[in-house]
């Protein structure tokens, strides 16, 4: 395992810029927001921890690329940023979520209100599901695991089509496996910055789907024949659970926050780390840390504390049967923020 630890000195750096008008618009955060952004920095915070590569096989020694300081994230021309005639999120799911429609709508909705939550100030909507076959998208049999899977190059051309006018941006769900290209096993999802849309799936987050009786798995007599989208009447779906909601609330989180412009971190513990399997996936923590935070804030506008407190909210909403055990130390982590923001209200 190697610790990825910069130098304190480094990290400030990159999070103020060396831009004045930068360095002016950071002075506008309040003395808290800003003690809460700079503690973060040091090697002894609780709250904010340095990367820890655990093999080759993780997402930076497999992918070396220069990290995205907060200077060059603001100045690249590409990147989208929400105006007031597009600032809406579109959420479109794809095929089956679950036992029947009110599973499907209700996870949506956690996803929706997480959404919501994390882009604080954003609206979040979503559109009405679509079948597999509305969306007249290639498929396959993945010849190692057996399961089907979509051409998530073919769900984009889609979601193009489908993106309602007033969009920031639409990203596409799905509980069925992906796959961008025919020499390509799988992908956990993929998403166009230039565009504002993505697709992701949901399937390998199910605890089981590695295992060799994995539910999923078709029949090997099974046929397939192009355009014939009977196969995926009553096919399996993963339980919707507490792991497999806090695994997709940070996927959906991590892909929206690339159309923003925002890449892969490496500065410090973060939701916007790169992962190459669900293990390193997992390992990612649910929120951004203070340089990635710097990023959004830039972007649309919150007060730190008004978004922790967005993210409490929806953790604690006891108005429906939401599960968010695998949420509680995340929870523990935004009640301490909002101690060092100095935030009495919660």
């Amino acid at each position: 395992m190697q610790c990825l630890q910069h130098p304190v000195e480094k990290l400030r750096s990159v999070l103020f810029s060396a831009r004045k008008d930068l360095i002016q618009a950071y002075e506008q955060y309040s003395e808290e927001e800003k003690r809460f952004l700079e503690e973060g920095l040091l090697p002894g915070s609780a709250l904010f921890t340095a990367i820890i590569i655990h093999s080759e096989s993780d997402w930076i020694p497999a992918h070396p690329q220069p990290p995205q300081d907060f200077q060059s994230f603001y100045s690249n021309p590409y990147r989208k940023t929400p105006d007031p005639g597009h600032k809406t999120i579109y959420i479109q799911t794809i095929g089956p979520f679950g036992d029947g429609t009110g599973i499907t709508e209700q996870y949506v909705k956690w996803l929706k209100e997480y959404c919501e939550a994390f882009y604080y100030s954003l609206a979040v909507k979503f559109l009405p599901a679509v079948t597999i076959a509305a969306t007249s998208c290639t498929f396959r049999v993945n010849s190692n695991t057996n399961n089907l899977q979509l051409h998530a190059g073919d769900l984009l051309a889609f979601l193009k089509k489908k993106k309602p006018k007033d969009a920031f941006c639409i990203v596409g769900i799905t509980m069925i496996d992906l796959y961008p290209k025919d020499s390509w096993n799988f992908v956990f999802g993929q998403a166009s910055l230039s565009e504002g849309m993505g697709v992701f799936s949901f399937a390998r987050y199910d605890d089981d789907f590695y295992r060799r009786n994995y539910a999923g798995q078709l029949k090997k007599n099974v046929k397939l024949k192009p355009g014939d989208y009977s196969v995926f009447q009553d096919c399996y779906t993963p339980p919707i659970n507490s792991t497999l909601l806090l695994r997709s609330c940070k996927t959906v989180t991590h892909e929206i926050g690339h159309i923003f412009g925002i890449q892969h971190c490496q500065w410090l513990q973060c939701v916007m780390q790169g992962s190459n399997h669900l293990e390193e996936s997992d390992r990612r923590p649910l929120d951004l840390c203070p340089i990635c935070l710097r990023k959004l804030q830039s972007a649309i506008g919150f007060k730190i504390a008004d978004r922790y407190k967005a993210l409490l909210q929806w953790i604690a909403d006891g108005s429906s049967d939401k599960p968010t055990e695998a949420f509680q130390d995340f929870r523990k982590w935004l009640y301490e923020c909002l101690s060092i923001l100095g935030d009495k209200t919660v």
